[in-house]
Order: C-alpha cells, then sequence, then structure tokens
C-alpha cells in the first residue's frame, strides 16, 4: 500500500520559519494549478507500478486557500485513477482563519475525515513574531469548529525552541492543547534555515536561537505532559491518542511508498527517488512534467531504513534490515548497535532496537552512529 501527496504551493503570505516550497501567488496561478496536478497525476500514475493507495494527504503551502470544490477536483482524480476502496486516511492541512462551519461540511463531503490545523501557538505575541494569521482565540475555535461539524480525527501543531517562548508559556500551551482534547498533536522546534525570514533576520543579528539547555527543557516538558495525557510519543516529534497516528506520515518512517504531485514534491517507489524541479509558472503551462531523480544505491537504502525508523518508537529489529537491505547490512548495523546499547544511547524493547524518547532530540547524532 502506498500514500499520495498532493501538495498546494499557495499561502496569503509566507511564515518566518517556512523553507518549503510556496509562494503567494494563489490568484495569478490557482485555477490553472488544480488542472496541472491533474495532468500530473494521470501521467504520473504508473511510477508506483500500480500500487493501490491507502492514504491521501494535502498539505502545502495551504490547502484551505481552496474552496472546498476544488479539492473534491482533486480527490475524485485521485479515487478514479488510483482506486479508492483503499483509502482508510484523507488529510487536509487547514489554517484556523479559514476555518468555518460550512467549509467544513463541504469538506467532509469532499472526502476529508482527516484535519490537520497549523495553530503553532496560543500565544498571540508569538503568532504574530512569526507571522501567522489568526490569533489564540481563532486557533481555539477552529478546532472547536471541527469537533462541532463531525470530524473525529484532528490533528494540531505546535511549535517550540521561539525566541522570547518561557517554559510557563510553553505549558500555557501545551495545556490549553491538551484541554481540546485533539487526537493527534505535532510538535517542532523552530529551526533557522537559510533563506528564510527567520535565517536572515539571525544573519542580521535581528534574532537568536535559544539555548541548547532551554531546548531540552521545552522538549522534556512536551514529552511529560502529553505522555501523562495520554499521548503516544511515537515519533520525535509526534504524539497520538491510541490507534490515531497518522497513517499517511506513518509509511514515510516505515518505508512505504508514495506518489508526490507538484513543485518540490517528492515521489519514492523503493528504487528511486524523483521531484519535480519545476517553477509554478512551468508547471501550470508545461505539457509534460520534468523531474529530477536518484538512483538509490544498498547504502543509501539501509541509511534511509535506519533514518526513518529509529525516529519512530517502534523502532526496528535485524530481521526488517535484512529484509530490506540483506542479510550483510543487518550484521554491520548489530556491530555496530552494540556499543550503543552499552552506552544507554540504544535500548532493546521486545527485541526491537529504539532510541528511548527521552534521547529523541538528539537522536540525529546518535543515528549516525549506525551510517554506512
Amino acid at each position: 500500500m502506498a500514500g499520495l501527496y498532493l501538495h498546494i504551493p499557495f499561502c496569503k503570505r509566507k511564515c518566518v520559519y517556512c523553507d518549503f516550497f510556496s509562494t503567494a501567488q494563489y490568484d495569478t496561478y490557482g485555477a490553472s494549478y488544480i488542472d496541472a496536478a491533474l495532468r500530473e497525476m494521470e501521467a504520473a500514475r504508473d511510477y508506483l507500478a500500480g500500487e493501490p493507495m491507502a492514504t491521501v494527504y494535502l498539505g502545502g503551502g495551504t490547502p484551505s486557500l481552496y474552496p472546498a470544490s476544488d479539492i473534491a477536483r482533486l480527490l475524485d482524480g485521485a479515487r478514479e485513477l488510483f482506486g479508492g476502496g483503499a483509502i482508510t486516511e484523507t488529510t487536509l492541512e487547514a489554517n484556523p482563519e479559514d476555518i468555518t462551519p460550512q467549509y467544513l461540511q463541504e469538506l467532509k463531503t469532499a472526502g476529508i475525515d482527516r484535519l490537520s490545523l497549523g495553530i503553532q501557538s496560543f500565544d498571540d505575541d508569538l503568532l504574530a513574531f512569526m507571522k501567522r494569521r489568526h490569533d489564540s482565540a481563532r486557533a481555539a475555535a477552529s478546532v472547536a469548529l471541527a469537533r462541532e461539524a463531525g470530524f473525529g480525527n484532528i490533528g494540531i501543531d505546535l511549535i517550540y525552541g521561539i525566541p522570547g517562548l518561557t517554559l510557563p508559556l510553553w505549558e500555557a500551551t501545551l495545556r490549553q492543547a491538551i484541554s481540546m482534547a485533539p487526537e493527534h498533536i505535532s510538535a517542532y522546534h523552530l529551526t533557522f534555515e537559510p533563506g528564510t525570514t527567520l535565517g536572515r533576520w539571525l544573519a542580521a543579528g535581528k534574532a537568536a536561537e535559544i539555548a541548547e539547555e532551554e531546548s531540552h527543557r521545552q522538549y522534556d516538558l512536551l514529552h511529560r505532559l502529553l505522555t501523562d495525557a495520554g499521548y503516544e510519543h511515537y515519533e520525535v516529534s509526534n504524539f497520538a491518542r491510541p490507534g490515531c497516528r497518522s497513517r499517511h506520515n506513518s509509511s514515510y518512517w516505515t518505508g512505504e511508498k508514495y506518489l508526490g504531485i507538484g513543485p518540490g514534491a517528492h515521489s519514492y517507489n523503493g528504487r528511486t527517488r524523483r521531484w519535480c524541479a519545476m517553477t509554478l509558472p512551468e508547471y501550470v503551462d508545461a505539457p509534460q512534467i520534468l523531474y529530477e531523480s536518484e538512483t538509490l544505491t544498498p547504502d543509501d537504502i539501509y541509511n534511509e531504513l535506519i533514518m526513518t525508523s529509529l525516529r519512530c518508537t517502534d523502532g526496528i529489529t535485524t530481521g526488517q534490515i535484512a529484509a530490506r537491505a540483506g542479510r550483510n547490512y543487518a550484521q554491520y548495523f548489530q556491530s555496530a548497535a552494540d556499543p550503543l546499547l552499552a552506552s544507554g544511547l540504544l535500548s532493546m524493547v521486545n527485541s526491537r532496537y529504539v532510541i528511548p524518547p527521552s534521547r529523541f532530540l538528539t537522536s540525529d547524532n546518535i543515528i549516525a552512529k549506525l551510517f554506512i
């Protein structure tokens, strides 16, 4: 089973931290983009060799800029091309300011059964710093409206590590999130990526990253409060009620195949990875989509398997490594893992190698010691 990712690259304005492919040119290209995405879906249908789609995810950008009728066109096209009978989860990323009772009902009719709400914070000053268009009241209202509309699978996104975010403010945000009882909470540490507004502020001395010790305190509080509230910390940045993990995103971490549609969207078929590197004007006007691609070596397959698996609490077994990459790679992993087990950086849980959640924030450094 595979996943389908539909990239919606439009925003009314870019947040200061965003380094995804997105633009504020919705008025210019929004209508023609739907047609272009449908054309690409049809042209790309053979990339996964007929693998049935289990999940569909509309991300961005801001998919909720589109009326539900356009969302329905994309989903109808996906069902027609890839078969809708196997799809078990259809997610739409939405901004709180776009949520209305009517829009929510129209999304349900279109086939959306899971919402991912980009709340980021319940503090108005921090929302203004990040150039978010909503305030804390609107953020809270969006969750309540989604629940009233009958959505039984709601996720919210939060950000920590923000300059000016104190531990008491972070605790208040987390407690408010918990009180709303979403099925899923994603929490990401703010990063100062080059090319973003935040990155330019950093270079100019207009903003500074928080101290590493404070990052750890905020992460530890995040883990403690959410797990105490009954959320499963199942991936570095993701928490879910039992049975409510993001099926689509989980497929990335378990090495499943996926098809990405839109500029900048990546696809993976188990052997190769490809992505559309066209500009938006080229994409909407081109009769044929042009891709860049790479063929994964056996070392690449092993390294990616280790990287994605150990970001999750399910971890990995040597049997899984042998099945995906080969017995020699499983033997290499076991020899590299032994000293990490001895030092406590890795643990064994039911014959699975896992990184303890308390060390998730530094998991990249641990995982790198297992790479080839």
